[in-house]
């Protein structure tokens, strides 16, 4: 797509933070980030959007929300066990689809969002 934000990023015409990068995919950090860990991940081929998908696409998707807990532990936020095997830490991984859905880059993306939130309530 001529005008994809994202596609532009994939193609290395607009600069970002990459963190990870291989044949298929690319993940970066969001520029707007909504906690101290906020990387997006891509497909380097265009999607508009989950909808857009197809059972073709599973072993894509797959890799994709595969990336998210290697991402996760490389930026700290990954689930760890204390000594009682409570888990401690821990992060989202999001795809808004569409308007209603909070999309606003009409590019497939994953989130993985970690760190400390404002909506995190201690128990």
């Amino acid at each position: 797509m001529e005008n994809c934000l994202f596609c532009k990023i994939a193609e290395k015409k607009i600069p970002s933070t990459i963190v990870y990068e291989d044949e298929e995919l690319l993940a970066f950090k969001d520029i707007h980030p909504h906690a101290p860990v906020h990387l997006l991940v891509i497909p380097k081929t265009h999607i508009g959007t989950l909808s857009d998908c197809s059972a073709g696409h599973a072993p894509l998707l797959g890799k994709m929300l595969a990336l998210a807990p290697r991402l996760a532990d490389e930026h700290g936020v990954a689930v760890a066990y204390d000594e009682d095997g409570a888990p401690q830490r821990g992060y989202k991984t999001v795809i808004n689809s569409g308007p209603d859905g909070g999309q606003e880059i009409y590019h497939l993306h994953l989130h993985v969002i970690g760190g400390p939130h404002p909506w995190r309530h201690e128990r």
